[in-house]
């Protein structure tokens, strides 16, 4: 495998943080509550991270579980945690709304990249929720986030590796396609063949589940799957 290939590693403690860094990760999506999906972390955990590591650190910034259609409470909370972010020496943030009928809600999906400038925005994987992915993906560049992170609407991203390499292909560069869900040392590698895929995500929560304490085991597992890269 090429050595180009950059790994985001999902956590949502301080000691998983500081365990990515230990094992190898380029860089680190930090969230809350990952058996939920992911929610947006506390300031002082964010605090707690950046001056704990020098990995780049993207933000989840993510109200509450469930469907990823928002109320303008919602969307206001989100707002207000993404102008909090801006001012944490974080180098991202990850986020993305979708409307009652599962498209993309370019107008308050905008809003927040805009918000976050100049800070980098991922489109999470509000998007694997999409009817039309294809269709999703031009709705998503017109936010002016910077990539999306998919599975290809499967449980797994490996599972989806002939839609994700559509995907990459209609994207044509101009947003990158990083794609995440599922990936362990035994399937990260065919990800990693999809042409022009730079990224991968993981959290590993399939193979070692995210309350476990025991940090050598996450350890282990990350560095597998920078050396299956």
């Amino acid at each position: 495998m090429t050595n180009a290939i950059l790994l985001e590693v999902a956590v949502a403690s301080l000691a998983r943080a500081r365990a990515a860094e230990r094992a190898g990760a380029h860089r680190l999506e930090l969230c809350a509550s990952l058996d939920l999906g992911g929610l947006t972390p506390t300031l002082d955990l964010v605090r707690q991270v950046r001056a704990a590591v020098q990995l780049p650190v993207h933000v989840l910034v993510r109200p509450r579980p469930g469907n990823f259609a928002y109320t303008d409470a919602e969307c206001a909370q989100m707002q207000s945690e993404i102008r909090s972010l801006r001012t944490e020496n974080v180098q991202g943030i990850v986020t993305g709304v979708l409307l009652p009928d599962r498209s993309v809600d370019i107008a308050r999906t905008r809003e927040l990249v805009a918000l976050a400038a100049p800070l980098p925005v991922t489109f999470h994987r509000a998007f694997d929720e999409t009817n039309d992915r294809l269709k999703a993906l031009e709705d998503v560049m017109k936010t002016g986030a910077n990539r999306i992170l998919t599975s290809g609407g499967k449980s797994t991203a490996a599972d989806a590796a002939g839609i994700l390499t559509e995907l990459v292909a209609q994207a044509r560069g101009r947003i990158a396609i990083l794609p995440g869900g599922g990936l362990h040392a035994g399937n990260i590698a065919t990800l990693a063949r999809i042409p022009g895929v730079r990224e991968l995500h993981s959290g590993l929560g399939t193979h070692v589940p995210y309350n476990d304490p025991d940090l050598t085991k996450f350890e282990s597992a990350l560095r597998a799957c920078l050396a299956a890269l």
